[in-house]
């Protein structure tokens, strides 16, 4: 039974502990995608498939999460499905072929969905004990901080040879534990949870809104992109040692978390235009460095851009359209985050598919391309003028 007599900050606490869990989780299967790969024998374009049983996942209990989280409660729904995630991960590592790593797959998108949807419901919750002061970014910023953990744990369990099975063990009963911990303290009761289930089923987006969800949708589909073939890129392309095949990976999360931690600072100093701008150069010039200049030291440092490059895009985005002039913020960020997440669960897909007609470093060179689309959204859109 959770806690009702826990202080704001208690409260903080254990939901930024749950955004690092889901983080970390996440983060354990992408580290590990190249070694999967390989003891399966699975293509580039098989892959791509596998990939895409994620995001169905998500898609089939999109019209139910809001429903279920309402009906539930966020706080137990959480509490259930982050345990129900992290054994899917586990179950991952015991997947003996591709037909049961997509399976498999397809309920992991379907539990990383239900953990989305009643984490960021608990974040809300917190923010209102604050009266209003803006912590969400410190959430999110904490999802990043725990890929990062997440991508150092499996490059270390790939330096000394642990196997799969044994790395996401030791990730299993890190989320037990800290279910054990933090779960009595999460918000037990959900504030407007109405607003949820309105903001899954009511989507009535303008042009402002669909501008930004387009930003969103480049910026997340270059992200998802690095999350699962930034790995397999240094093995296949970059051709790295075994040990430093997430090499890239890691550099990529440390810039991502680092740049949303700075990203308020930059805006406030810069403008959000201008922001978004130098975002959109960074991912397209990253992923052309790592392109042109396949070598360890190189695809590290074009990874590194991409980071910093995708870490601001989409809290502006979502605050933009928080901000929007007369839609309510909870139906904009709703409409925003849908348009956003689907390059997120399209971007890796269409990396293996193109992969598999023409090559992975193809697919890479292609997709340096949605950065200057971003900036020719953000130099041509009103709402990016100011």
């Amino acid at each position: 039974m959770e806690n009702s007599n826990s202080t704001p900050l208690r409260h903080r606490v254990a939901v930024f502990s749950y955004f690092c869990s889901t983080g970390i989780i996440f983060a354990s299967w992408a580290s590990r995608i190249p070694t999967i790969k390989q003891n399966l024998g699975i293509s580039e374009g098989e892959l791509g498939m596998m990939l895409l049983m994620m995001p169905l996942g998500q898609l089939f209990t999109l019209p139910l999460s809001g429903k279920l989280v309402t009906k539930y409660g966020s706080s137990k729904i959480l509490s259930i499905l982050c345990l129900v995630y992290v054994f899917l991960l586990f179950s991952i590592s015991l997947a003996t072929s591709k037909y049961q790593l997509g399976a498999i797959l397809l309920l992991f998108g379907i539990s990383s969905n239900l953990c989305n949807i009643s984490v960021n419901t608990q974040a809300i919750g917190v923010e209102k004990l604050y009266k209003g002061k803006s912590i969400m970014t410190t959430f999110h910023g904490g999802w990043s901080l725990a890929g990062f953990t997440g991508a150092l744990i499996g490059l270390i369990t790939l330096q000394f040879s642990i196997p799969t099975f044994a790395h996401f063990l030791i990730i299993t009963s890190l989320i037990i534990l800290n279910t054990l911990i933090n779960k009595k303290h999460l918000i037990p009761v959900d504030s407007k949870a109405e607003d949820v289930e309105n903001a899954q089923t009511k989507f009535k987006p303008d042009s402002l809104l669909i501008q930004l969800g387009i930003v969103g949708f480049f910026s997340m589909a270059t992200e998802g992109a690095m999350f699962d073939w930034s790995g397999v890129y240094f093995q296949e392309i970059v051709q790295a040692p075994t040990k430093f095949v997430i090499l890239g990976y890691t550099a990529f999360m440390i810039m991502m978390a680092t740049g949303r931690f700075v990203g308020d600072y930059a805006i406030t100093k810069l403008g959000t235009r201008k922001v978004l701008i130098i975002s959109g150069l960074l991912m397209s010039f990253g992923m052309i460095v790592a392109v042109l200049l396949p070598l360890i030291t190189a695809a590290t440092v074009g990874f590194m851009m991409v980071g910093i490059g995708v870490a601001c895009c989409v809290p502006t985005v979502y605050s933009l359209a928080g901000n929007h002039p007369t839609i309510p913020a909870g139906m904009a960020l709703a409409i925003v985050t849908s348009i956003s997440f689907l390059g997120f669960l399209l971007g890796p897909p269409i990396i293996g598919f193109i992969a598999e007609i023409l090559s992975l470093q193809w697919s890479f060179a292609l997709f340096s391309l949605f950065g200057i689309c971003m900036i020719i959204i953000v130099m041509n859109a009103s709402i990016f003028r100011r």
